[in-house]
């Protein structure tokens, strides 16, 4: 089959790898009708995060179609449209029964290979899917393709954002980060019953979107989002703050933002070595930091009512349309933030 692959720092090629097969009796191999890439996916591939196997494919947004189940497969059949969580879950040991799907202690990460132990990914003509039958979720006939590619990782990562945030009805919300995953935080924010919602980002399209969706846009290189927030909330600042990003200027922006006893709810991945603010400064303002992967699978279900009744149009959020054979251009332009890109989906 043909996927995109890992080859080192901002390498990636697409080239024909083995197709995969059944390893276990719980596994379900999927065709894959739509993939996308993350956010996330930077890490690895500006090596932020390393240990990644060269030769792995990437990915871990998808939907598609069941062509082949394991022996002990019986609630899945083949043809069955189906939408992923980016992990895999057992559905029965501890943090699954918690609700905390993305610690399961079975699970993996999908398009993660490291020392030749892991899970491949999803930007790929087929993937294989352990745990299948608590993993994957059946899409109903309404939800469009895209409706559900987004809600097996940003729309669940962006909600869970916002669940997290203490957030109470009629209160003042900030989203750090307009990428998706903050796009769909708004959407969160808006149902929880946030009163008014900030959405700082400095990238047109983007603070459009969110504009779209709901939220007053805060262009940060043109107004100073502290001294917005501190004015509309008599010299307070925000009662929650959603932080997608994952940047050492994103956590000391959100700190700078929230409010004495406030919650700052983080979402983006982050990947270094300390806080962007200290001990003594979250002490100095008694406030609750919510950070960590969100337990997509748990989401999913939750919110798949939501995307039925189809109450905000989602696939705004997707401004490329790629094949996957033009997927390392698609790198290029997602990374760079060319053409207005604010998410791409691609193809097989």
């Amino acid at each position: 089959m043909k996927a995109l692959t890992f080859h080192g720092k901002e390498i990636i090629r697409h080239e024909t790898v083995a197709d995969p097969g059944i390893e276990q009796p719980t596994d379900a191999i999927v065709k894959v009708n739509l993939a996308a890439i993350c956010g996330s996916d930077l890490h690895p591939y500006h090596e932020r995060e390393k240990g990644l196997d060269h030769g792995t494919v990437m990915g871990h947004e998808f939907t598609g179609e069941i062509v082949e189940v394991g022996q002990n497969v019986s609630r899945l059949l083949p043809g069955t449209h189906v939408l992923s969580p980016f992990t895999s879950n057992c559905g029965t040991c501890f943090f699954c029964r918690q609700g905390l799907t993305s610690r399961c202690v079975k699970g993996e990460l999908f398009g993660w290979v490291q020392n030749g132990k892991g899970l491949h990914g999803s930007q790929a003509e087929y993937v294989r899917v352990p745990l299948s039958e608590s993993t994957l979720l059946p899409v109903p006939e309404t939800v469009l393709p895209e409706e559900a590619l987004l809600l097996g990782d940003v729309l669940s990562t962006g909600y869970f954002c916002a669940d997290r945030a203490d957030i109470e009805p009629g209160g003042t919300a900030a989203v750090v980060g307009c990428g998706p995953v903050g796009l769909m935080a708004i959407i969160g924010a808006r149902e929880l019953g946030a009163d008014a919602i900030y959405a700082i980002d400095a990238i047109p399209e983007r603070l459009r979107l969110a504009q779209q969706f709901g939220a007053t846009a805060v262009n940060y290189k043109e107004q100073d989002p502290v001294a917005l927030l501190r004015e509309n909330t008599d010299g307070r600042g925000a009662d929650a703050v959603l932080e997608a990003v994952g940047s050492p200027a994103a956590g000391r922006l959100a700190f700078d933002l929230i409010r004495e006893g406030g919650t700052i709810s983080t979402a983006g991945v982050h990947t270094e070595a300390q806080l962007a603010f200290s001990p003594v400064e979250a002490y100095d303002k008694n406030i609750t930091y919510r950070i960590g992967r969100c337990p997509a699978r748990t989401y999913m279900e939750q919110l798949l009512p939501l995307v039925v009744a189809q109450k905000y149009n989602l696939v705004t959020v997707i401004s490329h349309r790629l094949p996957l054979l033009q997927g390392v251009e698609a790198y290029g332009i997602f990374d760079k933030k060319q053409d207005g890109c604010t998410k791409v989906v691609l193809k097989p």
